[in-house]
């Protein structure tokens, strides 16, 4: 009898051992806490992330609707939820992610220097970034436009600064920066830049500058959270792609991420990601982007 309960208990612990691996492992495949192992090519930046079951991806901070740090301590927005859809193909659990901080002027610099796996930063895809990084998507068009005060009538559109009286704040390494200075009568007194949209608002808000210019859906994001103060002056005047930055010569990972993209807008993965973000700012969706596959 004593042998039959020694067999019996060894048999029970067995079984509890297999039942805590296999709670540990919800596909079946995985690793715990939500991963999952994959079959990706030997040697492919997918398999180095997917044994690693962790990745950091660059993002913004401070830009509401795509990418501001919450109460969670933690970014929230159109860009992060995107990113959280190429991590799930990846089979890696969202509290694996290491969100690292990536203002315009340091984007291509954390891809090359490999701080960062991939950026997803309302990143325009533009050539002279292809010189240093490569580009998936585009996954949203974005337009360039012009934040003023609820009370302004001077500032109409772009061609206002022309009369080299008024002062506009964007951000340095930005599209927007690059752009409004076709605008300006001289770029030396009127453009304000800072390392964040933030500051640009701040001053805008304090009367430092006269207009703060970036992409709509950002200076949405704005309006949204103080209606009282600001308004957009005019219609967005350029068209600014957004694209998921990763190495250049990293092909394989590239292809990955637009494959990727294009499953999300079919099983509307990328719709929900809007609707629960930038969305809720009024901004329109639209169809989903032609993939640039180059």
């Amino acid at each position: 009898m004593r042998m039959k309960r020694v067999a019996a208990v060894a048999a029970a612990a067995t079984l509890a051992l297999g039942l805590a691996a296999c709670g540990d492992n919800g596909s079946g495949e995985g690793t715990g806490s939500g991963g999952e192992t994959k079959s990706f090519a030997a040697g492919s930046t997918m398999e180095r992330l997917n044994k690693a079951q962790a990745i950091k991806i660059g993002t913004k901070f401070d830009q509401p609707g795509f990418g501001l740090k919450g109460l969670s301590g933690k970014p929230e927005g159109f860009d992060v939820e995107v990113a959280k859809i190429l991590v799930k193909e990846l089979g890696i659990p969202e509290d694996k992610i290491e969100w690292v901080e990536a203002p315009s002027k340091v984007r291509e610099d954390v891809i090359v220097n490999g701080t960062v796996d991939l950026v997803a930063a309302t990143y325009t895809i533009n050539d002279k970034r292809k010189e240093r990084v490569a580009f998936a998507g585009p996954y949203y068009e974005a337009g360039q436009n012009i934040l003023v005060k609820k009370d302004d009538t001077a500032i109409t559109g772009p061609d206002s600064f022309k009369d080299g009286a008024k002062k506009v704040c964007s951000v340095t390494g930005s599209t927007p920066a690059e752009e409004i200075k076709k605008y300006v009568k001289d770029v030396a007194t009127q453009l304000v830049l800072f390392d964040t949209y933030d500051k640009c608002r701040d001053a805008l808000k304090g009367g430092q500058v006269d207009a703060v210019t970036t992409d709509n859906v950002i200076l949405l994001g704005y309006i949204a959270k103080d209606e009282a103060s600001f308004k957009l002056a005019g219609e967005n005047f350029t068209k600014e792609p957004y694209g998921i930055g990763v190495k250049k010569e990293d092909t394989d990972f590239r292809n990955f991420v637009n494959d990727t993209l294009e499953k999300a807008y079919g099983d509307g993965s990328w719709k929900k990601a809007w609707d629960d973000t930038a969305g809720k700012f009024g901004a329109e969706l639209g169809n989903p982007p032609a993939l640039n596959r180059y």
